[in-house]
């Protein structure tokens, strides 16, 4: 059965190895009604991607980065929800639905992240045969500390893997690879992605998900769907240029402005959140007590 609501998927893509299977799969995975925005940051993909009904292209002569084809591809976008994915992702069979079916107004919800073989396509597996554990849950980092993992939280995963109560959970923060609102609150809450404090790359889902949990709203993990998200790595590397100086620009600019408290429409402060979540790795009471709005 297919839901009357659109959903647009919305696709920043620049020198992509796997862009294609990755719309293919979207296209073919999806069960309702559904429309895919790519962005093409910058060049052409080869192979070019097949015509379809639902999929909508957007080519840049010159790049302008992930943020700016994030807020461009939203702004056409006829969805009451957009998903936004990276360009190298697989899907589980009607993942919209399961999606657009548990998305309260202000929620931003994240499908449960597997590990992607895009050689062969399909779900790494261990030495054994059986799929990798999933990533279902991250954590904001204390100020002056850097989580190798990037804020993977491995133990609360374990801790509530099996549990139905968890199912559809709360999430402090999570990846970027893919999220999923409504177009109402990437409008009117959210506000777009910020180009000029953060750049063009960087912290895309500090700012998303901290904007959503301190102005009233919620960031989900939802398990009864998946999708699975290839790491580059040394293997595949970027595919394109970062400047290094805008990165640090863009952490120290999102460092400063949340663990300052500097969000005019905050409803809570950061401190409101960490305690929320209360034990959370990297963070002592100091720490704590250093980011509480004064």
């Amino acid at each position: 059965m297919k839901n009357s609501e659109l959903v647009s998927v919305i696709i920043p893509s620049r020198n992509e190895l796997f862009l294609d299977k990755t719309v293919e799969d979207i296209l073919n995975k999806a069960k309702g009604n559904i429309e895919v925005i790519v962005v093409l940051d910058g060049y052409w993909p080869s192979p070019p991607l097949k015509k379809d009904s639902r999929l909508k292209l957007i080519h840049l002569p010159h790049p302008k980065g992930m943020r700016n084809a994030i807020n461009m591809a939203v702004a056409m976008a006829r969805g009451k929800y957009i998903m936004k994915s990276d360009a190298h992702c697989m899907f589980n069979e009607g993942f919209d639905i399961d999606l657009s079916s548990n998305c309260d107004e202000d929620w931003v919800v994240i499908p449960r992240r597997l590990r992607l073989d895009a050689e062969n396509w399909r779900v790494q597996k261990t030495d054994k045969g059986k799929p990798k554990p999933p990533i279902d849950y991250e954590f904001i980092t204390a100020p002056g500390h850097h989580d190798p993992r990037g804020g993977r939280w491995d133990q609360r995963t374990v801790e509530r893997m099996n549990n139905p109560k968890y199912q559809i959970d709360e999430d402090m923060n999570f990846q970027g690879s893919c999220w999923f609102t409504t177009k109402k609150h990437f409008d009117n809450t959210l506000k777009g992605l910020d180009e000029k404090g953060y750049g063009t790359f960087i912290r895309e889902s500090y700012e998303i998900g901290l904007k959503t949990w301190l102005t009233g709203g919620k960031v989900m993990v939802n398990k009864n769907t998946w999708y699975a998200h290839l790491h580059k790595g040394s293997k595949y590397g970027r595919m394109y240029f970062l400047n290094l100086k805008e990165i640090r620009r863009g952490i120290a600019f999102c460092e400063d402005f949340w663990f300052n408290n500097r969000l005019k429409e905050a409803k809570h402060d950061l401190a409101w959140l960490v305690e929320k979540f209360w034990p959370v790795p990297t963070w002592t009471e100091g720490l704590l007590e250093s980011v509480r709005k004064k």
